[in-house]
């Protein structure tokens, strides 16, 4: 009977990762197609990553793409902190339930009615202040800051609900002010919260296609929208050759990352036994 269960365990596990994997090896097996047809396999070749090395609009879609995404998960990171520590540490400070409403909003309305809403605020913003001027990267850097940083709201707020408050006191009973404190105690702490924020910031700011297309004007066309408008007239190899690349880039970020992350909670869990056996001696 455990025998049969386990069968079935497995064969799940399997399927599943087929379900969800396998799309993406055949994405990138046909990158290497030598046809031109991304259905009929031709051969092995490396051509159309050359061909896609010279494609400039893609280049420069990407490039968009990669500043936008940085600028807004540095911002969305600092802001994300900022707000995740208010409602985590400040109690019930007044307009709490405001914040916290402003803040989660995000996460449960529709990207097109987020859309839609951004690119009116910044039509009426330009008539009323002249700025900002036209639909470009500044628009799409601020939509997006709006739409992560909930995410990162979330992430840091329930890292510091889960929190230790021992060590701040410790502090701040040697005479650490609050903001030594949060620099050299909290911070290092939340560090891998605040990591996995802006990796999630970045990935939702790179792979952003609707509320992008509300707040982009001419000549400021994101990776997403240049792969859909190809898209739509058919899948070409260059594509699939540019959406490994995406895939290769976006494993090697995990990794790094999930590496990161195992370090730091070692070294975490290094200092709490130095200090925990400190105050046994």
């Amino acid at each position: 009977m455990n025998r049969n269960i386990n069968a079935f365990r497995l064969s799940t596990l399997v399927l599943g990762f087929i379900f969800l994997y396998g799309p993406i090896l055949s994405l990138i097996v046909y990158s290497f197609n030598k046809s031109r047809l991304v259905t009929v396999w031709g051969g092995f070749s490396t051509q159309w990553y050359g061909r896609l090395f010279q494609n400039q609009q893609i280049l420069d879609a990407a490039w968009l793409s990669l500043k936008v995404a940085a600028i807004n998960a540095t911002g969305a990171v600092i802001l994300g902190t900022l707000a995740g520590t208010a409602l985590a540490r400040f109690g019930k400070f007044k307009d709490r339930a405001l914040l916290s409403s402003m803040t989660t909003a995000p996460l449960v309305m529709p990207e097109v009615i987020t859309g839609l809403s951004l690119l009116l605020l910044f039509v009426a913003m330009e008539q009323v202040f002249g700025w900002p001027r036209g639909r470009g990267m500044t628009t799409i850097t601020i939509a997006h800051i709006t739409l992560t940083l909930a995410y990162v709201t979330v992430i840091v707020q329930s890292r510091l609900a889960t929190l230790d408050d021992s060590l701040e006191e410790a502090a701040m009973d040697l005479g650490a002010r609050p903001g030594k404190v949060f620099f050299v105690i909290t911070l290092p702490i939340i560090a891998p919260a605040l990591i996995s924020g802006w990796l999630l910031s970045f990935t939702i700011s790179l792979d952003d296609l609707v509320i992008t297309s509300f707040v982009s004007g001419p000549g400021s066309s994101t990776l997403p929208m240049v792969i859909f408008s190809k898209v739509r007239l058919g899948v070409s190899p260059d594509i699939n050759a540019l959406a490994t690349i995406m895939v290769l880039l976006v494993t090697i970020g995990v990794i790094v990352a999930g590496i990161l992350m195992a370090r730091q909670e070692k070294r975490r869990q290094r200092d709490m036994q130095l200090a925990a056996g400190a105050v046994l001696k």
